[in-house]
């Protein structure tokens, strides 16, 4: 009985999961929807309300719109146009007090995570923590500030070591670049091997393919 219970759970629990966080993320969704439809009904004349009021219950439709207006957010800020908006809307934001210090915060890790040409989360190293001779995952977040880096000798990196199982969670190491160890794993790899408490493991790295004139 036990084999069979722990055989269906393992079948049922990634699903269950799954459901879980996607309807997390639709109710999310749901109430930044349902907050603009509040907003829309204290803006529009009186007659749009009823309007207003049936379009909170069209299923999936907070989706749509979300998604819809990320879409042309991503757009309109892409051109020169919309570039310049951003600016003055960002020197708007940083001119209030308390206001300007959570938004510069958050939109400087926004756009050193999320941004292409950033080196932040795309490096998954070997590292001795929380002492010697005990190794983990960490991952590379960039160099230490100027002022940091002029107290160290030799070449320092910035480090991300996330807590099991909970990846959100974790501490900030600067350590020696000879320090660590290079890993050929992908991001998301190193994630999956830490979420799972090593459980599992990334397919082993390929081999070298063979220069021509050996094969031949």
């Amino acid at each position: 009985m036990k084999k069979y219970v722990i055989a269906g759970l393992l079948v049922w629990l990634p699903l269950a999961i799954t459901v879980w966080v996607l309807l997390w993320l639709l109710g999310l969704m749901d109430g930044v929807f349902l907050s603009l439809l509040s907003v829309g009904q204290v803006v529009l004349p009186a007659g749009a309300d009823a309007s207003l009021e049936r379009l909170r219950h069209v299923p999936g439709l907070s989706v749509v719109v979300m998604v819809s207006m990320l879409l042309a957010t991503g757009v309109f800020v892409t051109n020169i146009f919309g570039q310049w908006w951003v600016r003055q809307w960002d020197r708007l934001i940083n001119r209030i007090p308390l206001v300007k210090s959570i938004y510069s915060s958050v939109k400087q890790v926004s756009d050193t995570l999320f941004s292409s040409s950033g080196n932040a989360f795309r490096e998954a190293v070997l590292v001795q923590y929380p002492h010697q001779g005990s190794w983990t995952i960490g991952f590379v977040t960039g160099k230490p500030a100027s002022e940091v880096a002029a107290h160290l000798d030799g070449e320092h990196i910035g480090l991300y070591v996330p807590t099991t199982p909970n990846p959100t969670s974790g501490f900030f190491l600067i350590m020696p670049r000879s320090a660590v160890r290079p890993l050929h794993m992908s991001v998301d790899e190193a994630l999956k091997y830490i979420i799972s408490m090593g459980v599992v493991a990334p397919p082993p790295p390929a081999p070298p393919a063979a220069p021509v004139a050996a094969r031949n």
